[in-house]
């Protein structure tokens, strides 16, 4: 029988990148964008997502839910209200590479070391509200466009992040125990965006970017137990920094049918793909799907 073939990162390393590409995929979804309305006194705007990321045998799938509602404040700018709840599940049966704790430096466990990590059934849940407020312009060198800035609060809960561990190579090959990752973390995320809408006949184009900056950081919470110990830890507490929560920037190209204000972000299917394998690194893949609809309202 083949030996396993194992991963470059490590387990804690991926478990921290998993739950912060889930909050990348939200902050490029945000219902913030005007989408065909921008000159109703009133606008809400519902939207529905499905994200999925992998990381060798370890992923974090499932819907996206969001909704705002807009208000125009004078005749060129907007000021409104969000919300969004995105019930993700994280999932593995069998996935080998290294396993490291730097949020318990004094295992008595060598690390890192070869493991093989089985039975992942968690949750991973990214909740909150937030305010923002844009501004719409039909001339300049940009052309017509839109700026966007606000202010969000949100949480991000993970239950049963929790691995069976063996390891594999070395001295302590046959060891077993469980590692996990619980924990919820809240950040207050200032963003600030642009969009830049196109109507052809009965479509508009907008590509738009974004970028967001959770704060504060925070130290990565674990825990792991073995025969003989059982210890957590925060990486923030025991000085190997604080890595949770990281800036983002989001590209995407909405397009809109506006007949029906019926909308499709056509771009962030593909630059989420590409870009979240380049800042978070040990993602394979990374896929977001998001559809939104901005009904009329008579006033």
């Amino acid at each position: 029988m083949a030996a396993p073939a194992f991963a470059e990162h490590d387990i804690e390393f991926v478990a921290e990148h998993l739950p912060e590409a889930m909050m990348d995929n939200r902050y490029a979804t945000l219902p913030v964008w005007d989408l065909g309305v921008p000159a109703e006194s009133t606008a809400y705007q519902l939207q529905g997502a499905y994200s999925s990321t992998t990381s060798g045998d370890l992923s974090i799938a499932g819907p996206m839910f969001s909704l705002s509602a807009s208000r125009r404040w004078s005749e060129a700018s907007r000021l409104g209200v969000f919300g969004f709840y995105d019930p993700l599940r994280l999932q593995a049966d069998y996935d080998s590479r290294p396993l490291q704790t730097l949020f318990a430096p004094t295992t008595p466990i060598d690390r890192p070391a070869d493991a093989e990590f089985t039975n992942l059934d968690g949750t991973a849940t990214d909740f909150g509200a937030g305010l923002y407020w844009s501004r719409h312009r039909s001339e300049g060198w940009l052309g017509e466009h839109s700026w966007v800035a606000g202010l969000l609060w949100q949480r991000v809960e993970l239950r049963d992040y929790r691995f069976d561990y063996l390891i594999a190579s070395g001295p302590q090959s046959g060891l077993q125990g469980q590692i996990d990752f619980d924990a919820h973390y809240d950040h207050f995320t200032p963003f600030v965006g642009l969009q830049m809408p196109r109507a052809r006949g009965d479509w508009s184009f907008t590509p738009h970017a974004l970028l967001a900056y959770p704060v504060p950081r925070r130290g990565f919470q674990g825990h792991i137990s073995g025969p003989g110990f059982d210890i957590s830890g925060d990486t923030a507490d025991v000085g190997n920094g604080k890595h949770f929560g990281d800036p983002s920037v989001t590209l995407g190209l909405t397009i809109t049918y506006l007949p029906a204000h019926l909308s499709i972000d056509a771009g962030t299917f593909f630059t989420q793909a590409y870009l979240e394998q380049k800042i978070h690194r040990g993602i394979d893949s990374n896929w977001l799907l998001s559809i939104s609809w901005a009904p009329s309202v008579r006033e």
